[in-house]
């Protein structure tokens, strides 16, 4: 069993796309989870960890240590040293297969069966590739579910405003296009102001004009809030165009990490981001375009 500090996680991992975690156990999947204190005694094995991340405190939103997950006889996660700082922006890229998922899952304490060490300090929200909205219920009502505040109706509503979808609030998760329903699944994430945010592929369902829209948005949001982001994505182009850090992970562990040293909004064309993306696709066993 991993040893773990947690911080709160929020929602409902089965219906909302959140689970919700607070310092006791894990209840029917939602948890609540309060972080107090720092989890002492995380070393990182030496040639397998990410270049860290640190809030202006010196301290990470999320640290792993040696973290280790098996299904069976099979090793996902074999001793990943992981950490994001505060208002950082790390992507996450490797194969099929390769555990970028069940990463994130252990983050977001949706799976406590692990060996190593995990701390997340604050609270945690997860955005799925799938918006996992409860269709009988309105679209503000999905984006307050779980949420303990004096007027959950209208936090809800003030964040469904911030994702352009304020028109939508009493619309139907059915009657939602496939961007307006990730719009939603984003404002039921950042209601909850997460000092973390796991973003599990969530734009690979949305056509190319789409996703562009929702990757602006999610800077946009990105930049006002200010949550450390895991974004756990196949394109690599995206983890370019978006991300501070990016990282591969291969054979169970983070085999590569890139820095992206470039403004935003980004431009794929740029010259270092054509260096960067050859690297990135050798790193995951696919010959660049133009090369032999």
């Amino acid at each position: 069993m991993a040893t773990r500090i947690p911080g709160p996680v929020t929602g409902t991992a089965a219906q909302s796309g959140m689970a919700a975690q607070s310092g006791t156990a894990a209840q029917s999947g939602t948890a609540a989870r309060n972080d107090t204190t720092a989890r002492s005694g995380i070393a990182a094995r030496k040639g397998t960890t990410a270049s860290t991340g640190r809030s202006s405190d010196g301290g990470p939103v999320a640290r792993t240590a040696a973290l280790t997950k098996t299904f069976g006889a099979r090793t996902v996660l074999d001793g990943v040293d992981l950490e994001i700082g505060q208002g950082e922006f790390v992507a996450l890229l490797g194969r099929s297969g390769s555990g970028k998922s069940t990463l994130l899952r252990a983050l977001a304490g949706l799976d406590r069966d692990t060996g190593g060490e995990l701390a997340v300090h604050g609270t945690v929200a997860v955005v799925f590739q799938e918006p996992r909205l409860v269709p009988w219920r309105k679209v503000w009502a999905n984006v307050a579910l779980g949420l303990r505040v004096s007027e959950p109706r209208r936090a809800a509503e003030a964040a469904l405003a911030e994702v352009e979808l304020g028109e939508r609030s009493e619309a139907w998760p059915l009657t939602l296009s496939g961007g307006e329903a990730q719009r939603a699944s984003l404002a039921r994430a950042l209601v909850r102001e997460p000092g973390l945010l796991l973003l599990d592929e969530p734009f690979s369902a949305l056509d190319a004009l789409t996703r562009i829209t929702i990757h602006r948005l999610v800077l946009d949001l990105w930049s006002r809030h200010g949550p450390g982001i895991l974004l756990v994505t196949h394109g690599v182009d995206e983890a370019l165009l978006l991300a501070d850090r990016v990282l591969v992970l291969d054979g169970g562990r983070i085999a590569h990490e890139s820095r992206v040293d470039l403004p935003r909004p980004r431009h794929r064309d740029h010259p270092d981001l054509i260096d960067l993306r050859s690297a990135l696709l050798t790193q995951l066993g696919v010959t660049p375009e133009g090369t032999a």
